[in-house]
């Protein structure tokens, strides 16, 4: 039960057919509209949970191999910077994940924030982005088991034949039964219910942890027994000097995807105001330090140039005279891809529902099942499809495409991070503390108003099941103080015009956005029309920061969401 207060004047146009429908928004989602036909989704997680999602997430295999390229191609012994600098990039993304999961606790992630703040097209692409990214990023994680399986017990070789990689004469598709079943176990693990599945991903986190905890406390002790011969070299700290260094950072920012995974778990967190921002700041932070102490130790044991590629840890500890080492570090390296696999597992239902809830696939993917409460239905469909390409297929060369749709993916959450601020939606919700007593009053005044017949009157009273907040239009003015009180209406009444010009500045910081970094990273190009284009897109980019920073935001932004934001 509840009261909208809403406008008659943008029904005018509801008959007619646009191409309006691409940038139409939903309103947050309320306590009360979450309780529908295709069932709930159990809310267990705490702090804890989030940051072993989180972390499980993002560490992958991908540190036990990524250092020793990095430190040989790009940074040298700043490796460590590198990793500090790339932390702090994907620090600024998860405050805006931050932001949005608290606002808007809601299964969805992105693509949910982007439906609220941008609108449906947008939308309806960047969800089919994160379906992409999921589904690629699981199969390759997958693909890497076998190897790294066949590592820690002695080679390929020790493998049961019917486990091992194995090439279907006359074609050069290499199938990977073990990646499949390991797909498989993960699916039926995470349709049990998302208590018992994080509870496992603690276990399996918490193994891999230790063996990075391993790598630092010995490695450390072998730096300071051989003195750091990786930090006594004539070329000094920066060999491949600043731009060596940054452009390893962008390198490495990748291995710090990850956190997003939180906040598509944030309709089942128990306190999602306080818990989402701590855990996915708490994991990132973890995930950064433990990169920084593993790269310190491996360019220190070992110059940067004779570091193995393929093997930089063990090689390092293999240098040094401690060859058992490799059995904890591979352990470390399948426990992580395990962690991994999961975490790019999770998410992707939570995904399929929310883009079935809105109407945008069908209706078969958000259900959840009433005895684990988990989209048992979307999570076996994901599971199926990763674990086919995971059998089938090298995905390997499709890795590019997961990069594109996580770019877009921090891109938009960034631009609805910006609207939500300086230009919110028109309907602002009733903040839950208020929904209660409205909900009563409502329907006290409903009863005593069924009598009356007017005919210009603005206030529906319902009595059906799907309960809507109260919602005030921008072009609505209230005259009861309880009203002006809570949603500050009067602030941002009669301002089109400055939401649309703000609008274009936010449009033109985009774009110059978009054409730096075109045009800092296509190196085909001339240098002339490369400097034309980093001039043109920095000036768009600087100008429309310092106008967005001069003037005030919307003080609607403030009774946008749930509780107003992160508690």
């Amino acid at each position: 039960m509840g009261i909208r207060v809403d406008s008659r004047e943008g029904g005018k146009n509801g008959g007619q057919c646009s191409w309006r429908f691409l940038t139409r928004r939903k309103k947050v989602d309320s306590p009360s509209k979450n309780n529908n036909s295709h069932g709930q989704l159990a809310k267990e997680l705490t702090v804890p949970h989030l940051m072993a999602i989180g972390v499980g997430a993002t560490i992958g295999a991908g540190v036990y191999v990524l250092v020793g390229t990095v430190a040989r191609e790009h940074a040298g012994p700043a490796l460590p910077l590198s990793f500090l600098v790339a932390g702090l990039a994907a620090a600024l993304s998860a405050l805006c994940y931050a932001e949005l999961a608290s606002r808007c606790p809601s299964a969805g992630s992105a693509y949910h924030y982007s439906y609220i703040c941008v609108g449906e097209g947008v939308a309806w692409l960047i969800g089919w982005a994160l379906i992409l990214e999921y589904t690629i990023g699981g199969a390759a994680v997958a693909r890497g088991i076998t190897p790294n399986m066949a590592a820690l017990i002695g080679g390929a070789d020790n493998l049961p034949s019917f486990l091992s990689c194995q090439r279907i004469p006359g074609t050069d598709i290499v199938i990977d039964p073990f990646a499949a079943i390991m797909i498989f176990i993960i699916t039926g693990l995470l349709c049990t219910g998302i208590k018992e599945s994080t509870r496992v991903q603690s276990i399996v986190t918490s193994v891999n942890i230790c063996a990075l905890l391993f790598v630092i406390v010995a490695g450390g002790y072998l730096g300071f027994k051989s003195g750091w011969v990786g930090y006594e070299l004539p070329t000094g700290y920066f060999p491949f000097g600043v731009d060596g260094m940054l452009a390893g950072s962008s390198t490495v920012f990748f291995a710090y995807i990850g956190f997003d995974a939180v906040a598509s778990t944030a309709e089942e967190v128990k306190n999602p105001q306080r818990d989402l921002p701590l855990g996915i700041g708490a994991s990132l932070f973890l995930c950064c330090g433990l990169y920084m102490m593993v790269s310190i130790v491996v360019v220190g044991l070992v110059p940067y140039y004779a570091i193995n590629p393929d093997t930089p840890i063990s090689s390092a500890f293999a240098d040094n005279g401690m060859q058992w080492a490799a059995y904890i570090i591979n352990a470390g390296a399948l426990t992580a891809l395990c962690a991994s696999l999961m975490g790019g597992i999770l998410p992707q239902p939570r995904i399929l529902m929310a883009m079935a809830r809105d109407g945008l696939l069908p209706p078969f993917f958000s259900e959840i099942n009433k005895r684990s409460q988990v989209p048992v239905k979307s999570t076996i469909v994901t599971g199926i499809v990763a674990a086919v390409l995971a059998f089938s297929m090298d995905v390997s060369q499709l890795a590019g495409m997961v990069s594109v749709g996580t770019l877009l993916a921090f891109t938009t959450v960034a631009v609805s991070v910006l609207i939500l601020r300086y230009i919110p939606p028109d309907e602002v919700p009733l903040p839950p503390s208020l929904q209660e007593p409205f909900d009563s009053v409502s329907l006290q005044y409903g009863q005593s108003y069924l009598g009356t017949n007017e005919k210009d009157t603005q206030a529906n009273v319902g009595t059906c099941g799907n309960q809507e907040p109260l919602l005030v239009k921008e072009d609505v003015s209230v005259d009861y103080s309880l009203f002006a009180k809570h949603l500050a209406i009067g602030n941002y009444v009669h301002e089109g015009n400055r939401r649309k010009f703000i609008g274009l500045v936010i449009a033109f910081t985009c774009f110059g956005v978009f054409v730096l970094t075109y045009a800092a990273s296509d190196t085909t190009l001339l240098s002339s029309i490369r400097f034309a284009l980093c001039g043109v897109g920095g000036t768009l980019l600087l100008s429309g920061f310092v106008f967005l920073a001069c003037i005030d935001q919307d003080d609607a932004r403030h009774n946008f969401g749930h509780s107003g934001g992160m508690a």
